[in-house]
């Protein structure tokens, strides 16, 4: 049987309904992240998909020390309980270092690795160990500089740790220079990560991000992007079958506080939801068909 990842009442995986992995980039306030996770909850309910909200209480990766970081991690945390409860959803936040686990994993339905941390095995340990106890799943997102197979790495490091609940995102891979590349056959091959040497479950369920991997890394003080390009990088996702997208709305992008260039302008996911809705399940009715 093919491996699942449950965020809450949202389970994730082969045979399950697309999920939405969806939210403003930074935590600016509880009203911007009721609006904008109310607006996708909906279209969600609407076209028959799965969401969990996300947004960042700590941006600790920014590429200019004077940008915006979020509301840290105690008024975070408090405002993404807030908003779970009132909008009825799973929510995900990242964290970067290993004292923020447990405090996480506490308020949140998913622990979401950053790219550039996806080695890091004391955090991959503590993300691990607080996730199995809570019974809370982590997402693991892919470091640029990886290969597909050398995501068996955090995996094993998870599962070491207590946690076999696992999702694991792909968000591009860095080509040259100021350039993200989204590599579809290596999307595949990390849907079938081989993860016998240590464990029977068979591999994680993979995720796609869709805002991220239009990233323009070293354009200046603020990353820029091609998001206009988003809504390709969507479809071509959901016609593989993988069964989550990750995405970044936000009511007006230019006046966002983090990843302004590649959030997508909330009026527009709705029917780019609907879009999506109608490719993936064409694509996984006709796995299905083949594999009879």
């Amino acid at each position: 049987m093919a491996r699942t990842c449950t965020a809450g009442a949202v389970e994730i995986g082969r045979g399950f309904p697309l999920a939405i992995i969806a939210g403003p980039c930074t935590l600016e306030s509880v009203s911007l992240g009721l609006e904008v996770g109310r607006r996708l909850r909906d279209a969600c309910v609407e076209f028959g998909l799965g969401y969990v909200f996300k947004a960042s209480f700590d941006k600790a990766n920014r590429t200019s020390v004077r940008s915006p970081r979020g509301p840290g991690l105690e008024r975070g945390l408090e405002a993404l309980a807030r908003i779970r409860d009132e909008l009825a959803v799973p929510v995900t936040t990242d964290l970067h270092a290993p004292e923020q686990a447990e405090p996480v994993a506490a308020v949140v339905d998913m622990l979401q690795i950053p790219a550039f941390l996806c080695r890091q095995t004391d955090l991959l340990a503590a993300a691990g160990e607080a996730a199995g106890r809570a019974g809370k799943a982590v997402n693991v997102k892919k470091g640029q500089f990886l290969s597909p197979r050398e995501m068996v790495g955090p995996v094993r490091k998870l599962a070491e740790a207590g946690c076999d609940n696992i999702l694991l995102t792909e968000r591009g891979t860095f080509f040259g220079y100021h350039r993200l590349v989204n590599d579809f056959i290596g999307l595949g091959d990390l849907m079938e990560l081989d993860c016998s040497a240590f464990s029977n479950a068979g591999a994680p369920p993979v995720c796609f991000d869709v805002t991220h991997s239009t990233q323009l890394p070293g354009s200046g003080d603020v990353t820029g992007g091609r998001p206009e390009r988003a809504p390709l990088l969507a479809c071509a996702a959901a016609a593989t079958g993988v069964p989550a997208l990750f995405l970044e709305a936000h009511p007006d992008p230019s006046q966002a506080l983090s990843d302004g260039a590649t959030q997508l302008a909330l009026k527009t996911v709705p029917g780019l939801l609907r879009r999506v809705a109608a490719i993936h399940r064409l694509a996984t009715q006709e796995s299905a068909q083949e594999a009879q």
